[in-house]
């Protein structure tokens, strides 16, 4: 997609500002918890307090920086000529800033929801009160303030027991008033027998069901089946949800709706939010009412973290160039992001729909993953548009620190390849010297939860724990923006240790069990289901962030890429292999397969998880199941072995900046009191 169609916002603050410049106008803190955490308090820092409140921003659509926000100038304006939005925020802050650090970081967050505890040591929750929601204190040890603000339209709506983090931006109309309407699309699957009624995005234009077609399968690679109009209707005359005539939904199955959509919301204001937010956090005394900021003259430095979606939105902040306010001033000094992939989010469309992710057997027809996938400006092999995730802000000096950190499931569920490599899936040159790529070895998208379970796939879910890594590879960009001192070089598959995918159909194609090198394990399917990136064609006026052409079909040219080979074993050759991966007890994938009852097959993957398929104890219970795998007893020879095993990779690991000396020494000392080999 040509640059100057995306989305860009240029946000500045300060105390007095004129009415032209986008910025936060107003801060209302509508509660405050001092101190919080129940009085616990971190080391010198001493105790934190929690703020709670609203936001309230605007932006000029005639202004060149905001002029190409989707719908920006269709959009109700204020007397100042601007148009207004509000969201939520939440802070947590030293109750004496002095103490504190002197740096911001920022969550941001999923769906509404603050997903902090892992990164911090358990603890955490969406309203974070208790001593215990602290975990083991790792932010707030060594003094950062924290911020969080809604940005997503797509997020659930708030209440008092969610917490969740919302934003409000106007509905796009035409000049006269109008309303505006377009195709919209929807994929439905629900993993039970029960749900009565799906919501759409967006209401309908119309209740006349000749506009609209509804479809099912019961896997990814069949061909859809239309379900009559008298099959399916309208929940209400608000046209915002269907159902069907039947009963509930089938388990598992595939639905997709095509309809005419109306009222579309200008979803990109969500990108002016963040930054106007910290923006205003990191350089401004007050708001235009007086009202004094929180920080103000704390921050030095900002940094943020983000866990999927978010990453997904932060990748589409850095490519459209929202780091850089309206005063030319870097917003971000430093990026960790979490499995975003080198997919987007999809907010600069008409009817976007942020909540979607693409993988093996969900969403694949959503503008989420579009050229340019990395940071290095290169041609479209496909349309010769020449574009970079980096070009904008290189052109004005805001690039921020990036450390971009996938696990496996986004190189076989979204074609993570793409964000280091050229579109054609050949590896860089050289990478830009502000941005760093690592795989997590063998790691699924999320965590298993305890006690581990298959869920809706073939075998148990994938177990291992990216977070210990994570906090190393903070503490390293911490470093690398403060310090200047560079972080570890980066760790993912190259040439030599890629396995390339081969298109099928439907989004997915596979990689060969040989070329992979993945063992053939008794009671374990292999397919080799993998995502392909398709150059979809989203209709003439695509530039323009209008979708006429929705959904795409697959007609399209795919972008090569590749996954990392893997070592006898079946684990990541590759990357950052934490010590469940180089001190194996099991295979760990960062890809599978449904179960059956989910609609499974050789070719439905399940999505976001993994694979933990445990080795044998002994030799003769190896060989008697036929499994090549060598047994913990060929391995280890006994659980001191073991022990060794894991200090040796943990101390690896540490000694190479990936893991924090007292992560290091919980893995020993986990290991230590494991059963493996008792």
């Amino acid at each position: 997609m040509k640059a100057k169609t995306l989305l860009a916002l240029a946000a500045g603050v300060v105390l007095v500002a004129p009415s032209v410049e986008a910025r936060i106008t107003k801060i209302e803190i509508t509660s405050v918890e001092s101190p919080t955490f129940e009085g616990r308090t971190f080391g010198s820092v001493g105790a934190y307090e929690k703020l709670r409140g609203k936001a309230y921003g605007e932006v000029d659509p005639r202004d060149r920086r905001n002029r190409v926000i989707t719908d920006v100038e269709l959009a109700p304006r204020n007397a100042r000529g601007n148009v207004e939005y509000s969201m939520d925020i939440y802070i947590l802050k030293p109750v004496n800033l002095r103490d504190g650090n002197g740096k911001l970081f920022v969550e941001v967050n999923n769906r509404g929801n603050k997903l902090l505890g892992a990164f911090n040591g358990s603890g955490g929750g969406n309203n974070p009160t208790t001593a215990a929601d602290a975990g083991d204190a790792f932010l707030m040890n060594q003094g950062y303030s924290l911020a969080w603000n809604g940005w997503d339209i797509s997020a659930p709506p708030a209440t008092p027991l969610n917490n969740n983090l919302n934003i409000t931006v106007p509905v796009a109309t035409y000049p006269d008033g109008s309303t505006i309407t377009g195709p919209s699309y929807e994929y439905i699957v629900f993993d039970n027998a029960t749900t009565m009624s799906s919501a759409l995005a967006y209401p309908a234009a119309s209740l006349d069901k000749s506009e609209a077609r509804l479809t099912v399968k019961q896997h990814l690679r069949d061909t859809p089946v239309e379900i009559p109009a008298g099959g399916w209707d309208y929940t209400s005359t608000a046209g915002t949800a269907i159902k069907l005539t039947s009963g509930a939904f089938q388990q598992s199955a595939i639905y997709e709706f095509t309809y005419m959509a109306k009222n579309p919301l200008v979803a990109g204001l969500g990108f002016a939010a963040t930054r106007d937010f910290i923006s205003f956090l990191r350089h401004a005394r007050a708001d235009d009412y007086g009202n004094p900021n929180p920080l103000a003259r704390h921050v030095k430095h900002t940094l943020t973290f983000s866990i999927s979606q978010p990453a997904r939105y932060v990748n589409d902040y850095e490519t459209f160039g929202f780091n850089e306010d309206e005063r030319g001033r870097r917003v971000i000094d430093g990026i960790l992001n979490w499995i975003g992939g080198g997919s987007g989010i999809g907010l600069h469309v008409r009817f976007a729909q942020p909540g979607r992710t693409e993988r093996n057997r969900q969403n694949h027809r959503y503008p989420e993953a579009n050229f340019p996938f990395t940071y290095e400006r290169f041609k479209d092999p496909y349309s010769h548009d020449k574009a970079g995730r980096g070009e904008r802000c290189e052109k004005s000096d805001t690039c921020a620190k990036s450390l971009q950190v996938n696990s496996a499931n986004e190189y076989w569920v979204k074609a993570g390849s793409l964000l280091h490599t050229d579109p054609r899936g050949r590896d860089l040159e050289d990478e830009p010297d502000y941005v760093r790529f690592y795989l997590m070895s063998s790691v699924e998208h999320t965590v298993s939860g305890s006690p581990p379970s298959a869920g809706s796939c073939q075998q148990i879910r994938n177990t291992t724990d990216p977070s210990p890594a994570l906090r190393a590879l903070f503490v390293a960009l911490d470093e690398w923006v403060s310090e200047k001192r560079k972080p570890p070089r980066s760790q993912v598959p190259t040439r030599s240790t890629a396995a390339y995918s081969i298109p099928l159909d439907n989004g997915v194609g596979f990689v060969p069990q040989a070329a992979l090198g993945f063992p053939s394990i008794p009671g374990v399917t292999y397919s080799g289901l993998i995502t392909v990136r398709h150059k979809f064609d989203f209709g003439p006026r695509y530039d323009e962030g209008i979708m006429d052409v929705n959904p795409p079909d697959f007609f399209g040219p795919v972008y090569r890429s590749f996954v990392s080979k893997v070592d006898a074993d079946g684990n990541d050759i590759a990357g950052i292999r934490l010590p469940p991966v180089s001190a194996p007890i099991a295979t760990t994938s960062g890809w599978a397969l449904r179960a059956l009852n989910f609609g499974g097959g050789p070719w439905d993957g399940c999505e976001a998880s993994g694979q933990w398929i445990s080795f044998k104890k002994t030799q003769a219970e190896r060989l008697a199941a036929g499994d090549p795998r060598l047994s913990l007893e060929e391995r280890y020879g006994n659980h001191q072995g073991y022990v060794n095993a894991v200090a040796a990779a943990a101390r690896a690991l540490e000694a190479r900046r990936f893991l924090l000396p007292q992560d290091a020494q919980r893995y020993i000392d986990s290991a230590q009191a494991s059963t493996v080999m008792q």
